[in-house]
């Protein structure tokens, strides 16, 4: 039996929805019309489910997974330790840092933009996440533990 490369990709997206489900179960999902606060992460988590299940089942066409190039793991490594960073930091630094940093970061260090390209890109979009989440939405985003 060849595995192939999406069937792999789908298995371990179930395997990783149901271990989040299982984690996740402390959360009130409540109902619909009176939503928990574990309501939109069960319904994220159902969706990875379902695209890694349409991935597993759809796997058969895909190349074995032994045909995978590597030639951009690099990359991809590079971008899941700036995402790790900006996770392990957002609470101690708050969200507009964090997001203005790890923006920053991508941009200008892994897709290797200019610096004024990647630092108008990431304050632009930090101040339109603060601007609709902060103040449109009145979401309470994290200010971090440095300013308090």
């Amino acid at each position: 039996m060849k595995l192939r490369r999406d069937t792999v990709a789908g298995a371990a997206f179930v395997a990783l929805a149901l271990l989040l489900w299982w984690l996740s179960d402390d959360l009130p999902v409540g109902s619909l019309a009176m939503p928990g606060a574990g309501m939109m992460p069960m319904i994220a988590i159902g969706l990875v489910a379902l695209f890694g299940a349409v991935l597993l089942v759809r796997g058969a066409s895909t190349p074995p997974i032994t045909a995978a190039h590597w030639s951009d793991a690099d990359h991809a490594v590079r971008v899941i330790v700036f995402a790790a960073l900006a996770t392990a930091l957002y609470t101690r630094l708050g969200v507009l840092i964090t997001m203005s940093l790890l923006l920053f970061g991508l941009v200008a260090l892994v897709e290797r933009r200019g610096i004024l390209r990647a630092a108008v890109f990431a304050v632009g979009v930090t101040v339109t996440l603060w601007a609709v989440f902060g103040m449109l939405l009145k979401s309470p985003l994290p200010t971090g533990s440095i300013w308090s």
